[in-house]
């Protein structure tokens, strides 16, 4: 999801920290003790999924639909549209926060409260997060988002984009990344099981886990304009998509990998073309 307000995924200093918490998760997933939801490390394998073509024309139309511009070749679209025929269709699923037209339809004992019993919700899209905390909790939740992700595939999508990997860190504290891998877990492996790829939203700092968590490939948001793309090209050898937001963002990724990664500018409302604001520029 576009960043609104206080950037979500990244932000200036954060690459070093990133490193250094995926390397410390890394050295945890090697001792080879079963996960929280009762899966081994590493057990989250693909079967027979289509991986995006390197270094394609994109773009991100989680905002609405429309044709895409001459020679692009990998869409991301919401969940509630339908694929670009011909081309690489990933599938948008808000999988960590409930929004908030959907908070309601919710079972209140999944939302994330604090030690008063207030939801925790992210402020600045007003979406509640969901209670990752126990492996019995993480599996009703997984329930649903599987079923959404069942859509994605029915639909022909050929890849799932699960966002607010990084919810845990807006929870105050009350969810930590181990929640949030074993939980990606539950996503990856179903997926897989319906011949989808999973790409990783921004969350640099769990970049190593990727193998762990049977990750594919990687959508970041900004990731020129915090000094991130390199984190996630190395973690998922150059299958990456990246949208800026800015014009510097733009100059900065392209300059430095435009000739290795997907890129496009978009406008933070993700708007359609004759919409109010509609930006989008490649170069």
């Amino acid at each position: 999801m576009p960043f609104k307000g206080v950037p979500r995924g990244g932000g200036p200093g954060t690459t070093a920290g990133a490193v250094l918490l995926g390397l410390a998760l890394a050295a945890a997933s090697l001792t080879g003790c079963t996960t929280g939801d009762g899966a081994r490390p590493g057990s989250a394998k693909p079967s027979a999924v289509r991986l995006p073509p390197r270094h394609a024309g994109f773009d991100y139309q989680i905002g609405g639909g429309y044709p895409p511009p001459s020679g692009v070749r990998i869409v991301s679209r919401d969940r509630s549209d339908s694929p670009a025929p011909g081309l690489y269709n990933i599938c948008y699923v808000n999988a960590f926060q409930a929004q908030p037209q959907e908070r309601s339809s919710w079972d209140a004992g999944l939302l994330l409260r604090d030690a008063h019993g207030r939801v925790v919700v992210d402020e600045d899209w007003n979406e509640a997060l969901l209670d990752l905390r126990t492996p019995a909790r993480r599996e009703r939740i997984a329930r649903r988002v599987q079923g959404w992700i069942d859509g994605c595939a029915d639909k022909g999508f050929d890849a799932v984009e699960p966002d607010n990997y990084d919810s845990y860190t807006r929870s105050h504290g009350l969810l930590t990344a181990a929640d949030a891998t074993a939980f990606m877990r539950l996503l990856s492996r179903h997926a897989h099981a319906r011949h989808l790829a999973v790409a990783q939203k921004n969350t640099a700092e769990l970049a190593g886990q990727r193998a762990r968590t049977g990750l594919d490939f990687a959508v970041a948001e900004e990731c020129g304009q915090y000094d991130e793309c390199d984190v996630y090209a190395e973690a998922f050898d150059d299958r990456v998509v990246d949208i800026e937001y800015t014009a510097a963002g733009l100059r900065k990724a392209v300059a430095r990998w435009g000739a290795r990664l997907s890129i496009v500018r978009r406008d933070v409302n993700v708007s359609r073309p004759g919409g109010k604001g509609y930006v989008r520029q490649v170069g």
